[in-house]
């Protein structure tokens, strides 16, 4: 690689665009051809998944994971709680962060765990059917779940290659 002018550390740009670049069409086809019309969470999902480094891949996949799930969960049960009510959205959100960072503590991408919260309930409130907001919820971290095996796996997949690092 030195001869074209790339030094190892740059190597590692080259693999994570080819990671991201073949996780995206494995992900979009597979999901458009299962009539997912948005697969932007299991997009988001995978590239967080497919870090090159890959304790880090791990340590994402976990995270997200976690928190996903925690926002499901607080999600469904005040939905249970309060049912399809704009003043559950709030009271929710605040409910999940106080759960995701002082009961869970996974602090990496611990924002998700509202965010995930803030999609079960604010579907069922503006479709008005509690039901929707957990088809929704289950639907989110099983596209999440999706985007980060799809990742973890592209990226065992490419470290097959191996670069060998120059001498300095």
């Amino acid at each position: 690689m030195t001869r074209f002018g790339l030094p190892y550390d740059r190597l590692q740009g080259w693999f994570f665009a080819v990671n991201v670049a073949l996780g995206t069409a494995i992900v979009w086809h597979t999901l458009r051809a299962i009539n997912d019309t948005n697969p932007l969470w299991a997009i988001a999902s995978m590239i967080a998944a497919s870090e090159p480094q890959p304790d880090e891949a791990r340590r994402m996949f976990r995270c997200r994971l976690a928190n996903v799930a925690v926002g499901c969960a607080a999600g469904l049960l005040f939905l249970l709680v309060g049912g399809p009510q704009a003043w559950v959205l709030p009271l929710a959100l605040g409910a999940t962060v106080l759960v995701s960072t002082y009961v869970v503590r996974v602090k990496t991408m611990w924002r998700q765990a509202p965010i995930t919260a803030a999609i079960v309930i604010a579907s069922a409130v503006t479709a008005d059917s509690a039901t929707v907001g957990a088809m929704q919820g289950l639907h989110r971290v099983a596209e999440v779940v999706f985007g980060c095996l799809v990742g973890i796996m592209v990226r065992l997949a490419l470290s097959r290659v191996r670069f060998v690092q120059p001498a300095a």
